[in-house]
């Protein structure tokens, strides 16, 4: 349904709401109730006069009509989408307590920018600017989350910190970027699969434009999953959505969706080897602000030991339910693939060395060792002693004035006690030098 179709549907007693800027998605069910998700207020219940199932019937038949399709019990579901519109419809022959309809609003727009994010808490300075980072030394990301959370949102963000003169290929089942929109005049590609042509059909055509860039809106079946991992195989970069409990999940969730016998600990490690970060963003309303919250809460860095030729996932970085945020610096894997990619990054980015907290914390460790293997961080163990041996005599010499005492440094990861972001180009951001060559 293109733009001019759209435009001869009268949306009547919903064009409020459509227009609203704020709203992103609208339900109607269950005989008349309407639901509605916002980016402030979250989902609320809305009341509208005279909004029935009637109503919503006829706007189920301009779709069907203008789409030339049938909308009856023999053909009780239909689909319809515009540049900005997704509409869903169940026919209430299936829906037995009545019609059935969600719109959901994909505008082309980014919604997210650096000064929202820092203010509404979504993430802090120093995790922004990493990732930043991370995006133009080219990492192969998958954000996840739940229904809702904003990962297609993420994503363009991400996305519009890619270079200008590297170019991009979207490929969706059910159009969400926009980016060809939003950006009209960078080398930008957008692909739709449907019933002729599969992930698997356009994958190979999107090869075959030569992108730098290969962005799949959702990894949501098998055949999207054989898409990643050959885009990624390849030598091409990818960012994408998943739907996953948490970040350090993402592998084994790519690999339940495979639905194959390949061989699980290979697939794994392969997933490792090639998807440098994984982040998960979650949005609940949040008693804190009185407002409906989104936020990243995990972000994790996947690779293989080479020594042990084991798939490890290290957290960089956790924040839970009270807001306590835990950081941990990244591996020498991740330092040396930005460093192949013209992006030199230091090996403290989080925490610099010399200011790491003693403590260890068993919950954080806990959280590294959901991965395959645990993720040890750059730091050197220090070695510790049962007990000391006592002093040998010394002879009386000049008065020393003592150096203060140094905290041994814990093997595991541990809360930052300072804030250290990182920066691009040649400038320093927070102490953290970003040089690209």
């Amino acid at each position: 349904m293109d733009a001019i179709v759209f435009s001869q549907i009268d949306f009547g007693l919903l064009m409020p709401l459509l227009e609203n800027d704020d709203i992103t998605d609208i339900s109607y069910s269950n005989g008349g109730q309407l639901w509605v998700k916002s980016l402030s207020k979250g989902v609320y219940q809305e009341h509208i006069e005279g909004l029935n199932n009637d109503v919503m019937e006829k706007l189920a038949f301009q779709c069907s009509n203008v789409m030339g399709k049938t909308f009856n019990m023999a053909h009780p579901l239909l689909d319809a989408e515009s540049a900005e519109l997704r509409l869903n419809f169940v026919h209430d022959s299936i829906a037995t307590n009545g019609i059935a309809v969600l719109i959901r609003k994909t505008p082309a727009m980014i919604r997210l920018n650096k000064e929202k994010l820092i203010k509404e808490d979504y993430v802090s300075l120093k995790l922004h600017e990493f990732l930043m980072t991370c995006v133009v030394g080219h990492c192969n990301i998958i954000v996840s989350g739940e229904t809702g959370s904003g990962k297609t949102e993420l994503v363009k963000y991400l996305a519009s910190h890619i270079k200008e003169d590297e170019k991009i290929i979207t490929i969706e089942d059910t159009l969400e970027l926009h980016l060809d929109k939003i950006y009209p005049t960078r080398d930008i590609v957008a692909m739709k699969t449907n019933n002729i042509a599969s992930y698997s059909e356009v994958l190979v055509a999107c090869m075959r434009q030569n992108p730098r860039w290969i962005l799949l809106s959702e990894v949501r079946s098998a055949e999207a999953v054989t898409a990643v991992r050959n885009s990624i195989s390849s030598g091409h970069n990818i960012l994408s959505t998943i739907h996953s409990d948490k970040a350090s999940s993402i592998p084994m969730r790519l690999y339940s969706l495979l639905e194959s016998s390949q061989d699980i600990d290979q697939f794994v490690k392969s997933m490792h080897r090639y998807i440098q970060l994984g982040i998960h963003v979650k949005g609940f309303y949040s008693k804190k602000y009185d407002r409906f919250q989104r936020e990243i809460t995990q972000v994790v860095e996947f690779y293989v030991d080479d020594e042990a030729n084991e798939a490890k996932a290290n957290v960089l970085y956790q924040r839970d339910l009270a807001g306590n945020e835990r950081y941990n610096n990244p591996t020498s894997h991740l330092i040396d693939y930005l460093a192949s990619q013209g992006v030199v990054m230091r090996e403290d980015p989080f925490i610099p060395k010399g200011e790491e907290i003693t403590e260890s914390s068993d919950e954080f460790s806990e959280i590294n060792n959901e991965a395959t293997s645990v993720a040890q961080p750059n730091v050197a163990p220090v070695a510790q002693t049962t007990q000391a041996a006592p002093a040998a005599p010394v002879a009386p010499a000049a008065p020393v004035t003592p150096k203060p005492a140094v905290a041994p440094v814990s093997p595991v990861s541990q809360v930052a006690t300072s804030a250290v972001g990182v920066g691009v180009s040649t400038q320093v951001n927070n102490g953290l030098e970003i040089v690209e060559m």
